[in-house]
This record gives C-alpha cells, sequence and structure tokens, in this order.
C-alpha cells in the first residue's frame, strides 16, 4: 500500500515552523562558530578595504586549539600578513580589522613611517598607502599620537600578543597606540567580500567589481 500524506493546515504550519526553527538555529550555530557578517565603517584599511565594503568573517580558522581537526577543518596560528579582526582593545563592544605584521617575540620598530621588523625593514608594497607626506620625528615635544605615528619602538611584542597595523597607515588608530593585541581577543579572518557599496554615491551604487573579492 502506498504512504499516505497526512492533509490539513495545522500540519503544514507546524512543519513549516519546525523547518524555520531548525533553519534559525543552525544560522545561529554559524554564525557563533564559523562565519559572522562585517562591515568597513572608516578608512583606515584602505585600499585593501574601504567604506562600505561587507565580510564575511572565518571565525574558526584562528579558533582555540588551531589545527586540532586536521583537514576537515582546517585551522591555524595568525601569521605576520594575516587580515584579522579582534575585540577592540580601548572598547570590547566593538570589533576592529586590521594586518599583522608581527607575533610574540618579534621586535617591532617604525623609522620615518619604514616598519621592521627584527632588524629588517619589510617590504609592504601593494598594500600600505601614506595620506600625509609629513615625517614625525622622535621627538619628546612632539605630542605622542604623532610621534608614534612614524617613530615607534623598538619593542618586543610579547608572549601570546599580535601586532597589528592599518593599511592605510597615516590614520589608523592600531598597536603603536593601544599596544599589542592578545591572541585570546582575535576573532577571525576576513573569508570574502560579498558585497560593496558607495554611500555617498547613492543608495544603489554597488560596486560591482568588488562582489565575491577575496582580501588579502
Amino acid at each position: 500500500m502506498g504512504m499516505r500524506l497526512r492533509a490539513g493546515r495545522p500540519g503544514m504550519w507546524r512543519d513549516g515552523a519546525d523547518v524555520l526553527l531548525v533553519a534559525a538555529i543552525l544560522a545561529l550555530f554559524v554564525r557563533a562558530f564559523f562565519v559572522q557578517a562585517y562591515r568597513i565603517p572608516s578608512e583606515s584599511m584602505e585600499p585593501t578595504l574601504i567604506v562600505g565594503d561587507h565580510l564575511l568573517i572565518n571565525k574558526f580558522i584562528f579558533g582555540a586549539g588551531a589545527g586540532r581537526w586536521g583537514p576537515l577543518v582546517p585551522q591555524r596560528e595568525v601569521r605576520p600578513g594575516d587580515l584579522v579582526t579582534f575585540r577592540g582593545i580601548e572598547d570590547p563592544t566593538h570589533d576592529l580589522l586590521k594586518r599583522c605584521v608581527a607575533t610574540s617575540g618579534a621586535e617591532v620598530e617604525i623609522d620615518s613611517k619604514k616598519l621592521r621588523v627584527d632588524g629588517r625593514e619589510m617590504d609592504e608594497t601593494g598594500y600600505v598607502v601614506h595620506s600625509d607626506d609629513r615625517v614625525y620625528p622622535r621627538s619628546e615635544f612632539l605630542h605622542e599620537s604623532f610621534r608614534r605615528r612614524d617613530a615607534y619602538g623598538p619593542e618586543r611584542v610579547p608572549a601570546g600578543s599580535l601586532f597589528c597595523l592599518g593599511d592605510n597607515r597615516d590614520i589608523s588608530h592600531d598597536s603603536r597606540f593601544f599596544g599589542p593585541v592578545g591572541t585570546e581577543l582575535v576573532r577571525g579572518r576576513p573569508l570574502l567580500l560579498y558585497w560593496s557599496r558607495d554611500a555617498e554615491a547613492g543608495r544603489w551604487a554597488v560596486r560591482w567589481r568588488r562582489t565575491f573579492h577575496v582580501p588579502h
């Protein structure tokens, strides 16, 4: 005998509610452990990421115990050059997105805007920009916000910490000012730029060329 399909509006509504409930639970699970949406609100990471970019953040790749799941769900430690999101040090209610330039144990120095790690000048061509031609010297007569922008250290990154800078180096508020970032504050890494809109150009000014771009 063939299987009878149960008819009736109450059952249909209940089944629909069950599907929505499962979908909601899965969405919350994915958001909590794997992926989260993130919008770029400032110019501190230009030109890599610009205001109006909407990203999906991989929250699992830098998880605690990185690597324990093997090839099934790849995890690893943060490396220099990685883009990372992390909980704000000065304001824990806001997440920040910067580029890790050095990990624990490395010595960081910035001299006349040039970044050196362990005494070696880093080639940051292709992602770092300087919007201000002025170079502030190492002078005690300058306010710390100016002096630290172009002249920092040398300082060694503490154990369990990262040194993170913005790509738009002259306007970014980063580890030069609030210090190294503890690895326990790291949220994840940009996975995909799924949407970008220029709000100043109008409601429908979508930057189609940036859609589905993988930032690095």
